[in-house]
């Protein structure tokens, strides 16, 4: 019951931010949007993130990426999407080293691999020519550790055959799409409209990797 109340808070609350993001009621998305965070974080507590090392180490990577989020809120500052960003690119690197706990597999890796290419190559080629001066080298610096976690994530689902942890950190490299799209491209409810439940299902998902 303890791991169903947060993962039901978080389900609930996208639905609400959702509401929120299409009626663009900004007090909503202060709510929703902070809450369905939370709870993200609060179920991977309740799924024993803190009884071993991988676990705290997702458990830091979800704090960060909840600083992301509220981070992100505001539209027209600069500084917090900067922030909001850096907050984001923390809390890869602490997947990173949570995925680095476990055993790798070489299957996974060559996997991981492929699909970080691919998606690089795809992202790079779309955005780049999209992007100002200021921008370029910090959305390069992010896709090239968005990769690094891919490939962490695939080596270890396939060293310790738990493939959720590989389904997670790619639903959340690709909901990332979304957030490159509404800030560099055209700023539409569509992007939030799949994004924002790709987003929250990966945190969700990473989150239950850590029960034993």
């Amino acid at each position: 019951m303890m791991t169903q109340l947060p993962v039901f808070l978080c389900l609930a609350s996208v639905v609400g931010l959702l509401v929120a993001e299409k009626s663009q009621w900004r007090q909503g998305i202060w709510l929703f949007k902070p809450l369905a965070a939370a709870a993200y974080v609060w179920a991977a507590v309740a799924w024993g993130a803190v009884d071993s090392t991988y676990g705290r180490w997702v458990l830091v990577g979800l704090v960060f990426c909840w600083w992301g989020d509220v981070l992100l809120i505001p539209k027209q500052r600069r500084s917090w999407f900067r922030a909001g960003i850096l907050a984001f690119l923390i809390g890869h690197l602490a997947y990173i080293t949570a995925f680095l706990q476990l055993p790798i597999g070489l299957l996974g890796l060559l996997l991981g691999n492929l699909m970080a290419g691919g998606l690089a190559w795809v992202v790079w080629a779309w955005l780049g020519p999209r992007l100002s001066a200021d921008y370029r080298r910090l959305v390069a610096v992010y896709v090239i550790v968005i990769c690094v976690m891919l490939v962490a994530a695939f080596a270890a689902a396939d060293g310790v055959e738990r493939w959720t942890i590989a389904l997670g950190a790619a639903m959340f490299a690709v909901s990332d799409v979304s957030v490159a799209r509404d800030r560099f491209v055209a700023k539409a409810f569509f992007n939030r409209a799949w994004g924002l439940p790709l987003y929250f299902a990966a945190q969700l998902i990473l989150a239950s990797t850590v029960a034993a």
